[in-house]
């Protein structure tokens, strides 16, 4: 009677581990695959990563690499704009599939989502109007500053004590950086906290009166955010990425967004 319990109770664990196992399959590239579509999620007032033009498309860097990636895989690309600070939410109930959109590959969300590769370089700097006499962090002690909500901007104020000790008071947070640049023009704060890629958009191909300081918040890079167990999906986009790059296509969509190769991407 012993034996046969012992014997009941290794099938019952042998079931639970089988069982536990399936539930751990990762079935997220296939999944995408059959379901044929990825849904990316962004910030859609994010130049030039991804945003609306002006006749309502959206468009940028990104979408541009997403739309290769998923015509590779065989999968429309859907483009569904989402509030940034609420983007872990979107992620983790399902309503989106990734977020590319110029995501700053922080220590915190390595640890929170599936990360691709690093695919582009970049820096938290401060932004000032263009004849503004602020020329250093220091200068804007007692100042006021602006950034978007959720951002890595905001991560990088925070994590700088000294500079954030320094400042008026609490940074003015906005959902997106057109309504914290447009407070700036307006005077209404004296810098901007944000992406040194963005900020160059905005002066070049905006022809934007705004000024960038050379001394910055935090270097960083870009990559794409996936849901932690959608491990498979991360590593066929990472693949995809590595032969784009090899066969030059990557260096050709950022030569029509940048002016030339900024890409990081290694070729396979």
């Amino acid at each position: 009677m012993k034996k046969l319990a012992r014997l009941f109770a290794l099938v019952l664990a042998m079931m639970m581990i089988l069982s536990c196992s399936a539930l751990a399959e990762d079935t997220s590239l296939a999944d995408i695959k059959a379901r044929g579509r990825l849904v990316l999620g962004l910030d859609a007032a994010f130049p030039p990563m991804g945003f609306m033009n002006d006749d309502g498309d959206i468009v940028g860097y990104d979408i541009d690499l997403a739309k290769e990636v998923c015509t590779r895989m065989g999968v429309e690309l859907v483009c569904q704009p989402i509030e940034w600070s609420a983007k872990d939410m979107e992620l983790s109930s399902g309503n989106i599939d990734c977020i590319w959109n110029g995501m700053t590959a922080t220590e915190e969300r390595q640890q929170t989502y599936s990360c691709s590769i690093n695919y582009l370089q970049n820096a938290q700097v401060l932004v000032v109007l263009a004849d503004s006499n602020i020329t250093t962090l220091a200068d804007l002690s007692g100042k006021t500053i602006a950034l978007q909500s959720g951002s890595a901007a905001a991560e990088a104020v925070a994590a700088n004590e000294e500079f954030s000790a320094s400042l008026a008071g609490a940074p003015v947070e906005y959902g997106d950086y057109a309504m914290a640049l447009m407070d700036l023009d307006n005077k209404g704060v004296d810098a901007v906290a944000m992406d040194v890629i963005v900020a160059n958009y905005y002066i070049t191909a905006k022809n934007a009166n705004y000024r960038v300081l050379e001394e910055q918040l935090a270097p960083e890079f870009y990559a794409i955010g996936f849901r932690k167990a959608d491990v498979t999906l991360t590593e066929e986009v990472n693949k995809l990425l590595k032969e784009m790059a090899a066969d030059g296509t990557i260096a050709k969509i950022s030569t029509q967004w940048f002016g030339s190769d900024i890409s990081i991407v290694p070729a396979q």
